[in-house]
């Protein structure tokens, strides 16, 4: 039996090669092409002196700080101040009605010039006195009685004189003056209003004065940190303690660096039962007023002697949960992890407490293309960048 033989097509022909050019295909294993090695740039700590610094919330307090009241009672007659306005030593502020005090003074007087003429005859009757008993023309007892007529002459004069003082300085005590040179606030009596003097408890309130220049500034810290300043500043470091004269910095709530200078002038005595800490004093300068009493701000001062310290970028160091690290290249280019303890900033530095060396090669840039334990091509800061590796068309194209 014979079969006949069908003609295959083209599109047949081209199938059956597509096909055995897929089943070749499938035992070879696909070409992968090597990646090259990340490059990241690294950088060594930098060192340098280092002064711990504690930060503290606190506020300004004046260091004059004067309650006006009147010294003796009238009705208020002029008021020679704004609200608000600065005031210098001795500047006039209020004054009291002056009428009744002027006729106290006038009236004291005569009372002196009456003392004062009563003693000027007594003394000539005492003179005339001690003539007649030595010619025994008057008895002992009528000189005896001269002599004390004399004597309380003197004490008159004497009396009346106080009472002109007194007079006179209840007259002075009617313009009331600024004691001390600051900001006054508003007045708490207007013109026409009776005053009430003197130096009792119910006398009226007028203005209070805060001194503005210079200024100072309170803020509390705990046991643990007096007992650490304590000791550093008793072995002659520069520390803060009771000496005063240590230097602090001072920003504002709106300000992000510690510009303002002041120093250190008091540690209070006790510890506070209640919370624990202690209260301590620091003076500026404040020309132009800026600091108010009762602004908050934050002070920094020194908490341990100058050291050498390692600082890193802060971006350079990462979190791991609760901890902190660095990648390092080391010598043979192999990423590693370092845990580390980070400090305060320093000027754009984060100091390193702990688990860092001053030789390691520490990854500041490229960290998101580094991993611990893979191989890169680690290139120093600031040192020039290498020519890029040409692509296969750019090197052909020359």
């Amino acid at each position: 039996m014979t079969f006949a033989k069908h003609p295959q097509t083209p599109l047949q022909v081209l199938t059956a090669m597509a096909l055995f050019a897929g089943l070749v295909g499938c035992g070879e294993a696909p070409r992968q092409e090597a990646r090259p090695a990340p490059t990241v740039t690294v950088a060594k700590p930098v060192q340098r002196a280092i002064v711990d610094q504690d930060e503290y919330v606190g506020r300004f307090v004046a260091v004059e700080s004067v309650e006006l009241r009147a010294r003796v009672s009238g009705y208020l007659d002029e008021v020679h101040f704004h609200d608000g306005q600065l005031v210098k030593q001795g500047d006039p502020l209020f004054t009291i009605d002056k009428r009744s005090f002027q006729n106290a003074v006038a009236q004291a007087r005569a009372n002196l010039d009456l003392a004062r003429s009563n003693l000027t005859f007594a003394e000539s009757d005492i003179a005339r006195g001690r003539q007649l008993v030595r010619d025994r023309t008057i008895t002992e007892q009528v000189f005896d009685q001269r002599t004390q007529t004399f004597r309380n002459a003197q004490a008159s004069v004497a009396a009346n004189e106080a009472a002109l003082r007194q007079a006179e300085l209840d007259l002075e005590f009617t313009d009331i003056k600024a004691p001390v040179a600051g900001r006054i606030g508003d007045r708490r009596v207007t013109q026409g209003n009776l005053v009430t003097g003197g130096a009792g408890g119910t006398t009226t309130l007028l203005a209070t004065i805060v001194s503005i220049d210079p200024i100072r500034f309170e803020f509390t810290f705990d046991e643990a940190a007096y007992l650490r300043y304590e000791r550093a500043g008793s072995g002659g470091k520069e520390m803060t303690g009771r000496d005063g004269n240590v230097l602090v910095g001072l920003r504002l709530i709106d300000e992000t660096d510690f510009a303002h200078r002041g120093y250190l002038d008091f540690v209070d005595n006790v510890i506070d039962r209640s919370s624990g800490t202690i209260r301590g004093r620091a003076q500026f300068s404040n020309p132009g007023g800026m600091f108010t009493p009762g602004m908050f701000a934050r002070v920094r001062v020194p908490g341990s002697p100058t050291y050498q310290a390692l600082l890193v970028p802060d971006g350079a160091i990462a979190s791991e949960q609760a901890r902190k690290y660095v990648l390092v290249v080391d010598d043979g280019g192999v990423v590693r992890q370092k845990y580390v303890t980070p400090g305060q900033l320093d000027d754009g530095l984060r100091v390193i407490r702990d688990g860092l060396a001053a030789g390691d090669r520490v990854i500041v840039n490229g960290l998101m293309h580094a991993r611990p334990g893979i191989k890169v091509n680690a290139r120093e800061l600031n040192a020039p960048a290498s020519p890029a590796p040409k692509s296969g068309d750019e090197a052909r194209a020359q």
